[in-house]
């Protein structure tokens, strides 16, 4: 039997990946920790160096394991990320919208991901108009509860859209090194890391990018050219 080497499920994060939202997250943990009454300011390199993880768990992280001050943290968040969505802070990354299409147009599955909540991701889609726009899009609590840099919401989509029979087929892409890692976990074939969001080319490289571009507007080049070298 020919080995398929096509990667027709394609796992996109969103925030910083295919969505622009200029610091946004940082800027709602800062509101967050100030509703909580602590200061941002001993956080903040945390909360960078963790970019991609499932919300929650960083804030559990944060308040050394107490879960209803994680939780309440959580909330404060979401709202205030909410509150910069509704103010129309975010916006596509250039030729991602473009890039999305590009790859359903040659018949391949596209699934967004995020490490926020329903609620938040649903908000994000609602602002940019993209609720049409792919087959699924998944949270944490779509697959369990467990973010990246698990590989469980890749394998999720693996296993709800059924259109390949293996995880090689698989793409991921993504800015941060959790991203890297929650497809390297899952044994995606293709993870690709991008410079337009929390982490540069080392760090992406080092948690097991196999590509890194310049923006996701270049990933189905770079699948088409991956894919013809073999």
């Amino acid at each position: 039997m020919t080995e398929n080497h096509r990667h027709d499920l394609v796992v996109l994060d969103m925030a910083g990946t295919t969505v622009a939202d200029g610091g946004l997250v940082e800027r709602a943990f800062g509101a967050a920790a100030e509703r909580l009454g602590e200061d941002p300011a001993t956080m903040i390199d945390y909360v960078r160096a963790t970019m991609g993880e499932s919300k929650i768990s960083v804030f559990r992280h944060l308040f050394g394991g107490d879960e209803t001050r994680a939780r309440q943290a959580n909330v404060a968040f979401e709202e205030a990320y909410g509150e910069l969505v509704a103010g129309g802070l975010i916006a596509p990354v250039p030729g991602a919208a473009e890039a999305i299409g590009r790859l359903k147009a040659e018949g391949r599955t596209v699934v967004l991901t995020t490490g926020f909540a329903r609620v938040t991701q649903d908000a994000i889609l609602d602002a940019l108009g993209w609720r049409d726009l792919v087959e699924l899009t998944l949270c944490p609590a779509d697959a369990g509860g467990r973010g990246r840099p698990y590989p469980d919401m890749v394998l999720g989509a693996f296993l709800r859209t059924g259109v390949v029979d293996d995880v090689r087929q698989i793409a991921v892409a993504g800015d941060t090194s959790y991203d890297m890692l929650s497809g390297v976990r899952s044994g995606a074939g293709i993870v690709a890391g991008v410079l337009t969001g929390a982490h540069g080319e080392a760090a992406l490289k080092e948690h097991g990018a196999t590509h890194v571009l310049a923006s996701v507007a270049d990933l189905p080049a770079v699948m088409a050219r991956a894919e013809a070298d073999r």
